[in-house]
């Protein structure tokens, strides 16, 4: 009889199968679970070279995996000065006035709309205590920034232009460039010429960013976005990833034929705990940003378009793929941009069911609710952006949308009730990667939506294993703990169904196994 690599023992096992919820042991071999049961089960897998870990009590279950994260695209995204605790315009000043230079740029992240209190997002508010140097400062949703005028000068910029996407850079009455770079082809006018950190240093911070998420307890990420493959290879082969990366390049309007069958060509490269698998498009921007595409016009009249200027070529590309055999992956934000995804999946026909996902789904009108069970449109949601609206909706996301759309802020709990598959995730580095955070702020939303019924212990665990594994169109494979599927296992504290949420939210992490591999330890 072959022996395992790994013997779990002396746990509270959550398999989430049909057949055996429960048991105590886990047996792993060459990557894979090969035994699951009691203790006098699987103690014939131990041999010589086995080693055991008696978890102590601990409840292990499936590895958590986040179902929205950008950990390569991140690391630029996260350079410079963290300005997420900053809250108001004196802050804000106060930061930059003695933030230290990167080759003479100051760069920043993390910044909050809600700074501005209700200002227009512009560089006369802060160019007197950067005297002169060119600055770079991310909003905290990555599809804008605020530049200097030092830094629109370095990159050339003088005046508006013209994108194949809705993108654009603000003016205010006078025709005046505000600095405020809105979506992402605007942004990389500037990031273009900005200061960017070395190979060296993104190869580090990967492995340390990586190594914190497993602290947490994650064992995979779906990837929204390219990444970046030959950083990727490199760390890969040198070392044991302690997360399955998952990552979806993107598919931006203006994309031709050419461009999509190279789309399809790259699915499927990659190395030992990394693929490519799927396309990530973008229907919509954010609602803070006046870009979300929405059925009527926020407060300042905007939101009237889509982020693909002719909608019909994003059908167009959405059927390429999907003859091609190609899962995509939508960002839309807006009743609109929600509705047009799923009327897209919805003329693909029955054959489309479980290989679409919608990302994000702020706002959805009750019609929308059902149409993703109905069509197998995955749900994919990240319960932690809650935090960025307040219960009294006197932030710039609800004010922008109005009472009516605010009510209907984050629809978890509707979703599920309504039969649909919802994948959980965070959007790092929109906010923090902590699996914990997402469980818990799944079943106790914040904000603009606290009022309403969170995930309850068990549908939240779901979001980030079984539902995670049908998004990734891999459940047969993964998302519980069962023989034959991956060795990917998270050990926790404590149950993450029956304690509390905010119990869950700071639970120790016992242990974290990836692809039979300890990639955590408490020590």
């Amino acid at each position: 009889m072959p022996t395992a690599d790994l013997l779990l023992t002396g746990a509270r096992v959550r398999t989430l199968g049909p057949g055996r919820p429960r048991a105590s042991a886990v047996a792993v071999r060459d990557g894979l679970i090969a035994a699951v049961g009691d203790e006098s089960e699987v103690r014939a897998w131990r041999g010589a070279g086995t080693e055991v870990v008696d978890l102590g009590g601990a409840c292990l279950v499936p590895g958590l995996v986040d179902c929205h994260s950008h950990p390569v695209w991140g690391l630029d995204m996260t350079t410079g000065l963290d300005l997420s605790t900053v809250h108001d315009l004196d802050g804000l000043r106060s930061a930059l006035a003695c933030a230290q230079r990167t080759d003479g740029w100051v760069i920043g992240f993390g910044l909050d709309h809600n700074v501005f209190g209700g200002r227009p997002v512009d560089r006369a508010l802060i160019e007197d205590v950067l005297y002169g140097a060119p600055a770079f400062l991310r909003l905290y949703d990555g599809h804008s920034a605020l530049v200097t005028g030092a830094a629109l000068k370095a990159a050339g910029v003088t005046g508006p232009r013209t994108f194949a996407q809705r993108s654009h850079l603000a003016t205010d009455s006078d025709g005046r460039l505000t600095g405020h770079l809105v979506e992402h082809a605007a942004m990389d006018l500037v990031a273009a010429v900005m200061p960017r950190p070395s190979y060296g240093e993104r190869r580090l911070r990967l492995v340390q960013l990586l190594s914190a998420m497993a602290a947490t307890g994650l064992t995979g990420a779906h990837v929204m976005d390219g990444g970046d493959p030959d950083l990727l290879d490199a760390v890969a082969r040198e070392t044991v990833l302690p997360l399955r990366l998952r990552f979806a390049p993107w598919c931006m309007p203006g994309a031709d034929k050419e461009a999509l069958e190279e789309l399809v060509a790259l699915q499927g490269r990659g190395g030992r705990h990394w693929r490519v698998g799927g396309v990530k498009f973008f229907m919509d921007g954010t609602v803070e940003g006046g870009t979300a595409w929405l059925e009527h016009p926020d407060c300042h009249g905007q939101g009237t378009g889509a982020f693909w200027p002719d909608p019909s070529a994003y059908g167009a590309a959405v059927r390429f793929l999907h003859r091609a055999g190609v899962r995509t992956a939508t960002h839309a934000i807006g009743d609109a941009a929600v509705r047009h995804v799923l009327d897209t999946v919805e003329a693909l026909g029955p054959g489309a069911r479980l290989t679409h996902r919608v990302e994000h789904i702020e706002s959805a009108p009750d019609d929308t609710v059902a149409r993703f069970a109905r069509l197998g449109v995955i749900a994919s949601m990240q319960p932690p952006h809650t935090a960025y609206t307040r219960a009294d909706r006197s932030d710039e996301w609800s004010l922008r949308l109005g009472e009516d759309r605010a009510s209907r802020a984050w629809r978890l709990r509707d979703l599920r009730d309504a039969g649909a598959v919802v994948a959980l995730g965070s959007d790092w580095p929109i906010a923090h990667y902590d699996a914990r955070a997402v469980l818990a702020t799944a079943r106790a939303p914040r904000g603009a939506a606290s009022a309403r019924a969170g995930l309850t212990g068990l549908q939240a665990l779901e979001g980030c294993t079984t539902h995670a594994a049908l998004a990734a169109g891999e459940g047969a494979v993964a998302g519980r703990v069962a023989v034959g599927h991956r060795a990917d296992l998270t050990a926790l504290h404590l149950d993450p169904v029956e304690a509390p949420a905010d119990e869950v939210a700071d639970a120790p992490v016992r242990l974290t196994v990836t692809g039979g591999h300890i990639v955590h330890r408490d020590t």
